[in-house]
């Protein structure tokens, strides 16, 4: 590399012809990627760097006449760049400065983050970077899968081998064994390792891809693979996400980082060795503002590869879902738009659930309903409901109590977060437990007064597991069925969102019930890639009860499992 120099003059590079079409308004970028491409053409000029493309379009080559892609609807077909892909790692690659060791000509770029969201091919990139790496590289590297687990890293891993044999389908040039993919032409080595591994340290690494940096908590995996590189020259850290839902984690770190750069924050030496490469919308009116095709071209913004490999119809759906859900607007702002989306958030709107609506539990004397319970821990509040509806009706009713030890009911911290405990107990709406904690068996009590008083007996109770020791003992007693509802996001995740919906089209007429409301107001919802989510008390607010709101979520779920049944059941009632 001592005797590289500029090969190509500006107006020839991709990084020119790329920022020239988002000029033209071919092509829509946000703001950030804009700043950064002026940032890096300016620099294109500068004395203390080349730009010697060799590299790059080596690996640009290689990927475009070699890889093929591994996913449906694609599989088996040719790898074919986009404008953003190939200005991308031309970028990655091109930049030369000198080193203070050597004092030749090395890679600028050590540390490169890809913000993207999801469905652009993303994956896709990163492993055919690291198989070209393998065949291209620098004789004797060891190059990389990461992830925060092992099954992101083994998906980079597994696309990488599939991409390989493609290419390779009897091993002659390239081998895989339990320890890695290796390259017998260059003695190049792919394996995996990620932040649940054992012995991330002492590796020699030249490359590594970072996928999925969103969910790393903080730089357990990062910091390894960091310092394995001190010996190089030239190293490639590669670090691809879209944005998630870890508040404080490593991409939030990151992304704090790299922003200084793009705003021109940091000009320090370390920053010189770092790309941000940020595909971010402008605004978020831009993703709410559609025209009569119920799109907005502006999303190109977060989505460079919509209309190639990401549907227009598909963000358009996801968009119209997010329009009419809290939990699918924080998803789809994250993951399809790359807005960082704070858990700080109310899972509903007022309008949502302040609506009036009343019934008498006697108009539905000698019915059945089905029950749900949130117990307490000690000093907390306990919560259970029924749920009861009529024939031809989608509406439904839920009667409710609430428990709470006397040694809670004036405490401040409730007090100043909105709680009346003695207004409530007064008016009926919660019972006071003369105990430390409140008994199970008088929650389990009163689903049995319920039952002597209205002749309404509970179908079946969900409850979680958590101290339910006397309530059920109680409840079998009383010959009343329980199921176990497990307060965990694959379980809750559904009757959630079931729920939402229902309150937002008014079909859940709960009386207008005042800790109801209160724990409704008080919840907001935790989202997970997977697009899971579960209710979770409004960020740095611990004394806002949300018992009210698990057990009407348990109560849902319990509707879901036995909704054929509980219908049949009432239909046959009319």
């Amino acid at each position: 590399m001592n005797n590289l120099t500029t090969n190509i003059k500006l107006e020839e590079t991709y990084l020119w012809e790329y920022r020239q079409a988002i000029k033209k308004r071919k092509i829509r970028a946000g703001r950030e990627m804009i700043l950064e491409l002026d940032r890096l053409i300016e620099e294109f000029k500068e004395d203390g760097y080349i730009y010697n493309i060799d590299d790059a379009y080596a690996r640009i080559d290689f990927i475009e006449n070699c890889v093929k892609l591994t996913k449906s609807p694609f599989y088996g077909k040719p790898m074919k760049l986009q404008l953003w892909q190939k200005a991308f790692i031309e970028v990655s690659y091109s930049f030369k400065m000198k080193s203070i060791d050597t004092g030749g000509w090395v890679d600028r770029f050590q540390e490169i983050l890809l913000l993207i969201s999801r469905k652009n091919g993303k994956s896709e990139t990163i492993s055919a970077l690291e198989l070209t790496e393998m065949f291209l590289g620098n004789p004797g590297s060891d190059i990389v899968c990461s992830g925060t687990n092992d099954n992101i890293a083994d998906l980079c891993y597994q696309a990488v081998d599939k991409m390989r044999l493609l290419i390779d389908p009897d091993s002659l040039d390239t081998w895989r064994n339990q320890k890695g993919i290796t390259c017998t032409i260059t003695n190049n080595k792919i394996f995996k390792l990620s932040d649940s591994s054992r012995g991330k340290e002492g590796r020699n690494i030249d490359f590594a891809g970072l996928d999925e940096i969103h969910e790393l908590l903080d730089d357990g995996i990062y910091s390894p693979i960091q310092q394995s590189t001190s010996v190089k020259d030239s190293y490639k850290i590669f670090m691809f996400s879209s944005e998630g839902f870890t508040n404080d984690g490593f991409l939030d770190q990151k992304t704090e980082e790299y922003r200084k750069i793009i705003y021109g924050e940091d000009d320090s030496e370390s920053a010189k060795r770092m790309l941000p490469w940020f595909y971010t919308q402008d605004s978020e009116l831009e993703v709410w503002e559609t025209n009569e095709e119920g799109i907005n071209l502006d999303w190109e913004k977060s989505n460079p590869s919509i209309g190639a490999v990401k549907k227009w119809s598909y963000l358009k759906d996801r968009v119209d879902k997010a329009r009419r859900s809290r939990s699918d607007r924080i998803f789809t702002l994250a993951k399809d738009f790359d807005f960082k989306v704070s858990n700080a958030e109310a899972w509903l709107d007022l309008e949502d659930y302040s609506y009036l609506a009343g019934f008498e539990l006697e108009s539905f004397r000698g019915s059945i309903c089905l029950g749900a319970v949130d117990l307490a821990e000690t000093t907390d509040m306990c919560s259970a409901k029924i749920l009861l509806m009529k024939p031809n009706d989608k509406t439904k009713y839920i009667y409710q109590m609430y428990w709470i030890p006397r040694s809670k009911l004036e405490n401040s911290d409730d007090k100043n977060a909105g709680a009346d405990y003695s207004e409530w107990a007064r008016q009926g709406f919660i019972r006071i437990e003369d105990d430390n904690e409140v008994d199970g068996a008088h929650v389990a009590d009163w689903f049995a007064e319920i039952y002597h008083e209205y002749d309404i007996k509970t179908f079946v109770t969900g409850y979680d597991s958590n101290l339910s020791k006397a309530f059920i003992k109680q409840m079998n007693e009383y010959g009343f069925e329980t199921d176990i509802v497990l307060q965990k996001r694959e379980v809750m995740s559904n009757p959630m969102k079931l729920l939402e919906t229902e309150l937002k089209d008014q079909l859940v007429n709960f009386n207008n019930n005042p800790i109801d409301t209160w724990c409704l107001k008080n919840t907001s919802v935790q989202v997970w890639d997977t697009g899971l989510i579960m209710p979770v008390k409004l960020k740095g607010q611990s004394a806002h009860r949300i018992d009210g709101a698990v057990s009407l979520i348990i109560l849902y779920e319990t509707y879901r499992r036995y909704k054929k049944d509980f219908i049949t059941y009432i239909e046959n009632t009319q």
